[in-house]
């Protein structure tokens, strides 16, 4: 069975549907041919962030940062090794809370780092304040991204 996620190309925006098992294969958008960079956090925004997470069919993890934050800072290489190590897995993600108020206010998000795991479009996990590799790590296991 294949499992497919739709996600907006980081260079000219366009949306593509990309089947996991090809991941590791940097897929290039349809549009402009450039690649899709999955074995990094995808920055979303309030206009990407329903569509990338409802269209998955594994799990997504977002990160909810702010650029000011310090905590925020200090997770982000974890945050960058989780996208590196679940290709094709799990979607890795990054939402700005300054940027994206009102995907930020839907979730309730009152400090950050807050991470949360979606499956099937639903919260399924969520992490408040900024924890380790390991601890990420175990929220998408238990969401059943395998490493």
């Amino acid at each position: 069975m294949t499992q497919k996620i739709t996600l907006r190309c980081q260079f000219c925006d366009k949306w593509n549907r990309v089947d996991t098992a090809r991941a590791a294969d940097r897929p290039k958008c349809g549009t402009c041919s450039k690649p899709m960079l999955l074995d990094r956090p995808i920055h979303l925004d309030d206009e990407s962030f329903a569509r990338t997470v409802s269209a998955s069919e594994i799990p997504v993890f977002v990160d909810f940062y702010a650029d000011w934050c310090g905590p925020c800072k200090m997770m982000a290489p974890s945050v960058d090794r989780l996208a590196e190590n679940y290709v094709g897995r799990a979607i890795v993600a990054k939402l700005d809370t300054d940027a994206s108020p009102r995907t930020a206010g839907s979730f309730q998000i009152r400090g950050i780092p807050t991470s949360i795991v979606f499956k099937e479009g639903m919260e399924i996990a969520r992490q408040s304040g900024a924890v380790t590799y390991s601890a990420l790590a175990a929220m998408l296991e238990a969401a059943g991204a395998s490493a």
